[in-house]
């Protein structure tokens, strides 16, 4: 066993494994370390406890110091220079005529380093505008394509739901989305109502993914011919999924009667989910809002 502290980056940045030493440190705490951009502050997130050596990545870099108040200073100051770095950026890419949308300037902690991150529909060759920085600031430039979630995660926003975006709150890595969540869970398959603010397919289309899969398996088909446990049979009108509850057209004393149903009140035989039936133009529309999920690319401090 060996004894860690989980410190963060950023919001909702992945937590990085650090050795606390001697130090007496909480949650909340600012912390400097050294990681592999160079030395960095992070906020303490978990308090210090023992985990399994095989969890850890190795070697375990040493907490350095806890955050001073001259600490603080200096990582104010560093946010008041990468607004001014952003403006000049900006210029800088205007001047080369670049198709590239700049989302945020990041200085490491030491500022040995100077981030730029930014967007473009494919690849841009920026390596007139990296001297160009580098003539300015006279420190390591590195410019990183990122894609939209992680241009979201940076920006952050409101969702749907009239809540802050879970990318920007607490989501540390994107969860792979596909069409068949939308599916399985009966959203209308209308691109505006099933994707983000970023153009892709919500992230909190995942959240209830297994739950459904479980509440639809126990659940027929509309369409499908079932059995009422009262000995009628009839055709699925509609079906509740969350409520389990199924509308049956039975037939009683020769007329049709709609009645509702609790799932385990019925008999039917389990059927494949009958697909929804798209044209080609609608399913390419939606798949390109699917997105595969990973590491963000904003997150390798360590």
């Amino acid at each position: 066993m060996v004894k860690v502290v989980g410190i963060r980056f950023r919001n909702a940045g992945k937590i990085y494994y650090f050795g606390p030493g001697k130090l007496q440190l909480k949650a909340g705490m600012h912390v400097i370390v050294e990681t592999a951009r160079g030395v960095e502050m992070g906020t303490v997130m978990t308090d210090p406890r023992e985990v399994s050596e095989e969890s850890v990545v190795q070697p375990l870099k040493p907490v350095i110091r806890i955050a001073t108040e001259q600490d603080e200073k200096q990582a104010e100051k560093n946010r008041q220079k990468e607004k001014e770095a952003f403006k000049i950026c900006l210029e800088k890419i205007a001047k080369h005529k670049l198709d590239m949308k700049l989302v945020e300037a990041e200085y490491t902690f030491d500022n040995n380093k100077l981030l730029f991150y930014f967007t473009a529909d494919g690849r841009i060759d920026f390596r007139e505008l990296v001297k160009d920085l580098a003539a300015v600031f006279r420190t390591r430039i590195e410019l990183r394509q990122i894609g939209v979630r992680d241009e979201t995660k940076i920006m952050g926003g409101y969702g749907i739901c009239g809540r802050e975006l879970c990318c920007h709150t607490f989501l540390s890595e994107f969860a792979p989305v596909s069409i068949k969540m939308a599916k399985e869970q009966n959203l209308s398959l209308n691109p505006t109502k099933i994707s983000g603010v970023c153009g892709r397919l919500m992230c909190c289309l995942k959240n209830e993914e297994e739950t459904y899969e479980y509440l639809n398996s126990r659940l027929p088909n509309v369409g499908d011919y079932v059995t009422t446990d009262d000995g009628l049979k009839g055709e699925v009108s509609s079906v509740n999924v969350l409520r389990q509850l199924v509308k049956v057209l039975v037939e009683v004393n020769d007329e049709k009667e709609l009645r509702e149903y609790q799932a385990d009140q019925l008999k039917f035989k389990p059927k494949r989910r009958r697909d929804v039936k798209l044209t080609a133009e609608e399913m390419k529309e939606l798949a390109a809002l699917e997105d595969r999920g990973g590491k963000s690319k904003i997150d390798d401090t360590k």
